[in-house]
């Protein structure tokens, strides 16, 4: 073999052997690298990395190139609004829309940068766009949480005057792409008076004139820099901040946000400290309705768009502006669960039980009453009429819905509620029942496990009852029983089931004095918490809107009727209890009376504030629920005064009181629309509850001056019979279920006792089980 020969044959060696180290396993120490790490190396990533943002770059050159500007025709977009009933004949029409387009150059310069200050301070700098709340804004929108991270004035101008304010990823790029080309091509002077020009202000003002005149009653160029301020500040929220109607959280946030416009201009350089020092917040003109809006109207339109809005912000993640600026003017058709006939005899109601008889020629204070009431089916939640003052134009705020009045005595079913939900006992361990009884005496002061808390409320009138049931304390409104049954509860126990049913309660303290109904509260919230008691436990939140559709689009409204809140045994109870309010309280004279009633069952609870500024009974049948609300109100400042002495008609003092001319508008507006007469309870106790037969005895009866008692001494949990027991009593019977007279015994003052009696009631001892419902 040559040379050359033998090297062939090395190489040969060589290339084989190479082969075979790679087809071997790898050596010890030494893994073979994991397909995972073979697809991952660093230069895959850096490419793929770099790939992704290549053609991002692409993309967006694409989209810069695809989309133009659009003809801008804001005016032109907006259409009016339709409202029907519930059976789909018309209600309402919103008007033209009011907008009048002013030159920038008739806005003073410092009330144009109120709006700088507010929105954009770097709005003279800026590209008209800012990335990284855009960017955060499109992640929002792909999770589904929809609420923009942040815009520029340029980019909120895009959207008012060339798209929507739709919540979609392809609306947020177009803006994006569009903001861009706006500002390269006109004017940072030419996009603020778009702006300001195109928002919406609220009180169906559209642009910086019409809000002037309609906050101000001036012209934009005569405005101040504080009102400029108060309107940059508004469009954040503009019902929410509208002075005239917001709540105090309102006025508290828009006050704020008008500091923060004010202080903000002073770190710019735009406004010296001393002036800003010298400013207090502007007078705010009272407002002017939308025309064909007159007397019930309006309210019932206020309150579907409010519904509506809040839908859209939580839907769509819409902030309020936003929201407001999509729904007013938009060409929505909105129907409403108004009924017609409902409607109108409500109406009636209120009519010819109360505003016929004031006459505020003759007393200043028939002047100031304020009558509000929202009516509800508990069974599907539905608004089915609303009364929200005399007339939309000469009383703006919704009395139906306004919150800054006590509910009073009306919410110590909710107290009650509390207790039977949580089995709570008294302050000696017996469980809180309907047949408890506790010290009535007045102004007696509330313990705690033996200490005083520092309250002791009175009665009405100072009555003092000495020992009572909790039925009885129902009936006659015992202040002293449910501020010490509130304790023995535990106060953010009743707080916590006051929200559970349906109450704002954020920001109220949970103390003692709450039990009697001293928080703000509206006809429409207690309305749904008795529809919740009325659905056995179901929340119940009221909704006016059955359909809200706009252009094909439709929005989905969220049902009405949710989960349990409380237990069927407790909402049962509650009701069971409040019949007796009717049948042997403080309604009966208006209501368990009223020739009207023909048999009809209800429960509800009268409620009367101090100083009379507030008058109340919320009450329901089995179909309908209702709440009635008085108020007074000077209709020159707005604040609470005594409604005493108004139609003089009553005796006395004139005082008004739940169970007299609210209960008399329920009264005649229910009676004349429901329909079944009797409740479904699943309770062994309370007024509905039958008392058991007297025991038999070979000794003639004797009179007897102590309550007797119901089968519901000791709680019940559970029934131990079905609620669709056939009633064994007669029409006939006497109504009282319950103690109504004042129960004999030494007075005390100690802690709440159980009541004696000669034997145990037997349970059985009802005719053949279950119980009996009142006629």
């Amino acid at each position: 073999m040559g040379r050359a020969e033998e090297r062939r044959a090395r190489q040969r060696g060589h290339r084989a052997a190479s082969k075979r180290r790679r087809s071997e396993p790898a050596a010890a120490g030494k893994p073979a690298k994991s397909l995972l790490r073979r697809m991952f190396t660093w230069k895959k990533i850096l490419g793929t990395v770099f790939g992704v943002c290549l053609l991002a770059i692409l993309g967006f050159i694409g989209l810069y190139m695809y989309v133009d500007i659009p003809e801008g025709n804001a005016a032109a977009r907006q259409q009016s609004n339709v409202y029907k009933f519930s059976d789909g004949t018309l209600l309402a029409r919103s008007g033209k829309v009011n907008r009048e387009i002013v030159d920038l150059s008739k806005v003073p310069r410092k009330v144009q940068l109120t709006f700088v200050a507010a929105e954009n301070k770097s709005f003279y700098s800026d590209s008209g766009v800012d990335f990284k709340g855009t960017a955060r804004g499109l992640l929002n929108t792909l999770r589904g949480r929809g609420k923009q991270g942040g815009s520029t004035i340029t980019q909120q101008y895009v959207k008012n005057y060339y798209l929507n304010q739709d919540q979609t990823v392809t609306r947020k790029l177009k803006e994006l792409v569009i903001s861009l080309k706006v500002d390269r091509e006109k004017s940072k002077d030419d996009i603020l008076a778009g702006y300001i020009n195109t928002s919406y202000y609220g009180r169906n003002a559209y642009g910086i004139q019409a809000a002037a005149q309609a906050y101000f009653g001036v012209d934009a160029e005569d405005l101040s820099v504080e009102q400029g301020a108060y309107l940059a500040a508004l469009l954040q929220a503009p019902s929410q901040y509208d002075w005239a109607v917001a709540t105090d959280t309102g006025k508290r946030l828009v006050t704020q946000r008008w500091n923060y416009v004010l202080d903000n201009m002073v770190e710019e350089g735009w406004l010296t400290k001393d002036r800003r020092t010298a400013m207090r917040f502007p007078k705010i003109k009272e407002p002017k309705r939308a025309p064909g809006l007159d007397g019930q109207k309006g309210y019932l339109v206020e309150l579907a768009n409010q519904q509506l809005e809040q839908q859209l912000m939580e839907q769509e993640g819409l902030t309020q502006s936003q929201a407001e600026n999509a729904v007013v003017g938009k060409g929505w058709t909105i129907t409403l669960n108004i009924d017609r006939k409902k409607q109108a005899a409500l109406e009636r109601a209120v009519r010819s039980e109360l505003t016929s008889k004031l006459d505020k020629t003759k007393r200043k204070v028939d002047g100031d009453i304020q009558p509000g009431a929202v009516s509800v089916d508990p069974e599907t939640g539905k608004i089915v009429a609303l009364y929200g003052g005399q007339n939309y134009y000469e009383h703006w705020t919704s009395n139906a819905t306004r919150r800054d009045y006590q509910p009073a005595s009306t919410f110590k079913p909710v107290i009650l509620a509390a207790a039977l939900e949580r089995e709570a006992t008294t302050q000696d361990g017996k469980p809180i029942t309907a047949s408890t009884v506790y010290d009535g005496g007045n102004r007696r002061p509330v313990v705690d496990h033996g200490r005083p808390v520092g309250f002791a409320p009175p009665n009405e009138d100072e009555a003092d009852y000495d020992k009572i049931t909790v039925q009885e304390a129902m009936n006659k409104s015992v202040n002293s029983v449910f501020a010490q049954m509130g304790v023995d509860v535990g106060m953010d126990n009743v707080m916590s089931t006051a929200s559970s049913l349906g109450m704002d309660t954020k920001g109220m303290p949970a103390v003692p004095a709450q039990t009697l109904g001293s928080m703000g509260a509206s006809p429409l919230e207690m309305a749904g918490i008795y529809a919740t008691f009325a659905n056995h436990g179901h929340k119940v939140t009221p909704t006016i809107i059955k359909s809200a559709e706009q252009k094909g689009r439709s929005v989905d409204m969220p049902d009405p009727v949710g989960g349990t809140v409380l237990s069927r045994t407790a909402a049962d109870t509650v009701t069971s209890v409040l019949t007796g309010v009717v049948d042997d309280g403080t309604a009966k004279t208006s209501v368990a009376a009223n020739p009207l009633r023909d048999g009809q069952q209800v429960a509800g609870k009268t409620g009367t504030s101090d100083e009379n500024k507030s008058a109340w009974f919320t009450g329901y049948t089995p179909d309908l629920v209702t709440s009635v609300g008085l108020f007074g109100e000077d209709p020159k400042t707005h604040g609470h005064v005594s409604m005493e002495g108004a139609t003089g008609l009553l005796p006395g003092r004139g005082r008004i009181n739940g169970g007299g001319y609210p209960a008399e508008i329920w009264a005649a507006y229910t009676f004349g629309v429901t329909d079944r007469s009797t409740f479904e309870l699943d309770t062994t106790q309370g007024a509905a509850v039958a008392p058991p037969p007297p025991p038999t005895s070979s000794a003639p009866p004797t009179p007897s001056t102590t309550p007797s008692q119901t089968p519901s001494e000791t709680p019940s949990r559970t029934p131990s019979r079905t609620p669709s027991q056939t009633p064994s009593e007669t029409p006939s019977q006497t109504p009282s279920r319950t103690p109504s007279q004042t129960p004999s015994g030494t007075p005390t003052t100690g802690l709440p006792t159980e009541p004696t009696t000669e034997g145990p009631p037997d349970p059985d001892d009802d005719g053949g089980g279950g119980f009996h419902l009142r006629p």
